[in-house]
């Protein structure tokens, strides 16, 4: 580890890293996030215990140090990894997830949401989660999102943003069957996820005029309606009151070709019509690489695009390449945020 002092977080405070599913890589990969050069400062809300015990069946040279407050995170950052000890309610075998640790997962996130919102951390990073074993023991949302939604007590739901450098993409419709977002696609949602996401990348992303890209539902955006009307009815009229807005948003585009590497030149974001069409092109296109970033929130949060990875858990080969590039986006948002 450098000893040089962490890259700043966003008014001197470090970022609130989530434990996510104990039995997944979310330890593995946070302990080699705080192993990487220039990381901006962070805490973690979990067991340390735990995790001095991973670090050492994985041979990772990482110290762990138990914090009282996140304000002594950045000292400690230099040499250990600040952890805000949360005892789990079992031991942990990797790639075996239980509900007997479900509250503690819930309430680091919870703990991490608080601490934000109370301006003693920057911003909240959330490990992956195993929604399966969350359910079993009452978690009653169809994932992170609608959880921080529900936290946050906000009425308009938030919209989740897949980022990386090549590729930005939003769905309008998240966590349904694919018969259910095509049943609850209407124009009004459109509107409002397409006005959360120009005002997000403006305020956190400093892009003045962000240029939106509305995918098509259909093949070839319904080619004219021989193929859907999807796009007469519901898409072009939504992209006609965001332009009255203001907002400049074009399209129909069709969704087999507005993703190819020149294409991609002409937009900062793409609006997709269903989870699937939006995740597929970026986890194609960078995997390791993208991170999810819930926009419409009263704070900030970002998460790596991946999921627990219990088939790799505990062999020592999961990256933190998405988990850094989390890290990094959430200090950038929120130092663009303090210059607001």
């Amino acid at each position: 580890m450098s000893s040089a002092a962490p890259p700043d977080s966003g008014g001197g405070l470090a970022l609130a890293l989530t434990m996510g599913e104990p039995a997944g890589v979310g330890g593995e990969v946070t302990l080699k996030a705080w192993k990487a050069k220039s990381t901006p400062a962070f805490f973690v809300i979990d067991d340390a215990e735990r995790l001095r015990g991973l670090a050492q069946s994985l041979e990772l040279d990482v110290p762990i140090r138990e914090i009282n407050i996140p304000s002594e995170s950045p000292g400690v950052f230099e040499r250990a990894l600040p952890v805000l000890h949360r005892p789990l309610n079992t031991s942990v075998v990797a790639g075996k997830p239980t509900p007997d640790n479900a509250k503690a997962v819930m309430d680091s996130i919870k703990v991490a949401v608080e601490l934000v919102r109370a301006g003693q951390a920057s911003a909240v990073v959330t490990n992956p989660i195993h929604k399966e074993t969350l359910y079993e023991a009452g978690f009653k949302h169809p994932g992170h999102t609608e959880f921080l939604a529900d936290l946050a007590a906000i009425d308009t739901p938030p919209v989740m943003m897949l980022a990386s450098p090549e590729l930005r993409v939003v769905p309008v419709t998240i966590h349904v069957s694919i018969a259910q977002a095509l049943s609850n696609l209407n124009k009004d949602d459109i509107i409002t996820t397409a006005r959360i996401t120009a005002q997000a990348l403006t305020k956190h992303f400093a892009i003045a005029k962000p240029r939106l890209a509305i995918a098509g539902l259909n093949p070839h955006a319904g080619e004219g309606g021989n193929m859907g009307q999807e796009e007469i009815t519901t898409i072009a009229p939504a992209i006609a009151k965001l332009c009255e807005l203001g907002i400049d948003a074009s399209g129909p585009w069709p969704p087999d070709t507005m993703f190819h590497e020149a294409t991609r030149k002409a937009y900062d974001v793409a609006i997709c019509m269903y989870h699937d069409q939006a995740l597929i092109p970026i986890k194609t296109i960078d995997f390791d690489g993208a991170v999810n970033v819930t926009l419409g929130l009263p704070f900030i949060r970002t998460s790596p695009d991946h999921g627990t990875a219990f088939n790799i858990a505990g062999a020592g080969v999961a990256s933190e390449r998405s988990l850094l590039a989390a890290l990094r986006m959430a200090a950038d948002m929120a130092k663009q945020q303090d210059t607001q």
